[in-house]
């Protein structure tokens, strides 16, 4: 490989040194033509090393332990939105991200742009060498293109502009040879288009997945799954929903979901549910105990535990208890009886490090009229707040939220009227088991990329924005009633004004933790209201003024390579 002041060249040859990529047999640093020609499986070992890499710990600066695209992915497309809140300040650059202070030298923003990069060299190596003519390459090419086009879409999304804001804005760097000449961030509207080709020319070549039972490769019904996000995020209303149905082909959209009675177990089975269209596949010998994705979100003998639901995200699945999806939320009791307010309070300047925390009191309910007593000594009536439409008396209508003007400010307060919550840094402990359990490890799981639960809500999103409730509201209601509880109808929105708030929410609601929210917002120019309690800032984020809803170009790229950094870095 030619040497060259590019860091993008500079890592795509670096391919190789992965344990679990089977790549070790090429003596050289770089694979080429003549390497993949000599070895007839070339093409199957770049593939399953572009899975792999993906869950492997790699070196980025003199940095490796816990460093793994796939943990950074989630946390970076996840913690800058409104369903987390991060219990207290940490060391790990995900505080950064969490709190809008990222930095283009940080190791998380650095390391994912260079695992992204590696693989699309990869998958190019695939597509320049293997014979487009020969029937049996069509698998292992559509994979190559999938795999190009899904790192391209990670590193548009977070790098770059939402799709919404304009096409001509700065993208990133689209690389489709192994060439290493001409490195420039194209803009937004050619990458977009250049992935929905990549996912369109993946469809028509890949059938059912190479290992079958085994999400972690991908397939047909996976690069249309993955499609039908793109047009959806391009306002492409009507190639999304013909891309779902072509998915389904002929196919109810309840048939593609995992079955209510074993939906909590869902993401530990992930690997092998019919429901995941692709993961990123992980076994035993995979598990990162505290370095893993689990480890920030659940306290099971290793883990730190120190993620936990939203306020305002709890509201909305307490608005029905019985939701299946109510397992995947694991609130820890103290065992102590008891009505108690948790009231969300600003930060103070004795108290800089934590935007602001949960002042904890006891509950005065003089006949369902809620107030508490603060340090001053003051009484503070606490306000029943409707959220999404009038009010009713349906139990099973719009959900409440309960305010406070407490220190001057409008403040969130949380309820809890049965059992007294043991608290983490001041805050109600509540750990979520999404990324945990496979085979019985509290730390283990094989993270979901793309499934069929979004891929129905993706289509019930465009029938929406283009007008018909009625086929957005039978595709959320497929959701709900594998969730258990009652379902829309055009005359009865349960208290919504409209039918869009109904599919967000229900995104929101079955999305939650996997990577969605914080996208979702942004490219509806949807502010996000974190004013809850928690170590992240202590603010609404609107998208439209708000910088730092994508990431920097990381410092080794942009003063190498010279191409541009973003606006606010």
């Amino acid at each position: 490989m030619k040497t060259k002041a590019l860091y993008i060249a500079a890592v795509l040859g670096m391919v190789l040194g992965f344990s679990s990529c089977n790549l070790d047999t090429f003596p050289s640093d770089e694979l080429n033509s003549d390497l993949l020609l000599q070895d007839a499986k070339g093409a199957e070992y770049i593939m399953d090393g572009c899975y792999a890499v993906l869950k492997d710990e790699v070196d980025f600066l003199g940095y490796a332990s816990g460093n793994c695209y796939v943990r950074h992915y989630f946390q970076l497309s996840e913690f800058p939105a409104d369903n987390i809140c991060l219990s207290a300040h940490t060391t790990d650059p995900l505080y950064e991200a969490t709190a809008y202070m990222m930095t283009d030298g940080l190791k998380n923003v650095g390391t994912l742009w260079m695992v992204a990069y590696k693989v699309i060299y990869m998958t190019n190596t695939v597509i320049e060498t293997l014979d487009p003519t020969k029937a049996e390459n069509n698998q292992l090419l559509g994979e190559a293109y999938f795999m190009r086009a899904l790192m391209h879409l990670h590193m548009v999304t977070l790098y770059a502009q939402p799709y919404s804001f304009g096409r001509d804005n700065l993208g990133v760097p689209l690389r489709i040879t192994t060439s290493s000449e001409g490195i420039k961030r194209n803009p937004v509207g050619e990458v977009y288009d250049q992935i929905v080709a990549d996912l369109r020319k993946a469809a028509d070549l890949m059938g059912k997945s190479r290992v079958p039972g085994n999400a972690g490769y991908p397939c047909k019904e996976a690069a249309l799954g993955v499609l039908s996000r793109v047009y959806l995020y391009m306002e492409d209303y009507d190639k999304c929903i013909a891309t779902v149905d072509e998915a389904l082909n002929g196919a109810s959209a309840d048939s593609k979901l995992e079955p209510q009675a074993t939906f909590p177990n869902y993401f530990a089975n992930a690997k092998t549910s019919k429901e995941t269209l692709f993961c990123v596949a992980h076994e035993t010998t995979d598990d990162r105990g505290q370095s893993s994705i689990g480890s920030m979100y659940l306290k099971d003998g290793i883990g730190w535990g120190e993620i936990y639901p939203s306020d305002p995200l709890m509201y909305l699945y307490e608005r029905h208890p019985e939701d299946v999806r109510m397992r995947f939320i694991l609130p820890q009791y103290s065992g102590k009886t008891g009505k108690k307010v948790y009231v969300t309070v600003p930060a103070s300047e004795g108290n800089p490090e934590t935007p602001h925390i949960k002042y904890v009191t006891n509950l005065i309910d003089n006949a369902g009229e809620y107030s508490f007593k603060g340090s001053d000594g003051n009484t503070y009536p606490i306000e029943k707040r409707m959220v999404n439409g009038e009010a009713k008396a349906d139990p099973a209508g719009p959900y409440f939220e309960y305010h406070t003007n407490y220190m001057g400010e409008d403040c969130l307060v949380r309820i809890n009227n049965d059992v007294t919550l043991r608290t983490g840094y001041t805050i109600p402990m509540i750990f979520i088991s999404k990324f945990s359990y496979q085979d019985g490890n509290p730390m283990l799981s094989s993270p979901v990329f793309c499934r069929w639960g979004e891929v129905i809500l993706n289509r019930a999103e465009a029938y929406a924005r283009s007008g018909h409730d009625a086929e957005a509201l039978a595709d959320v209601n497929v959701i709900r009633t594998r969730a258990g509880i009652p379902n829309y109808s055009v005359g009865d929105l349960q208290g919504y004004e409209n039918v869009i708030d109904v599919v967000m929410d229900e995104r929101r609601l079955e999305l939650a933790w996997e990577g969605h929210r914080h996208f979702d917002m942004c490219r509806n120019k949807l502010k996000m209201d974190r004013r809850y309690a928690g170590a992240q800032p202590y603010k609404i984020v609107d998208p439209t003024t708000e910088p730092h809803i994508i990431y920097p170009i990381p410092n080794n790229e942009w003063t190498v390579s010279g191409i541009q950094q973003n606006p606010g870095y």
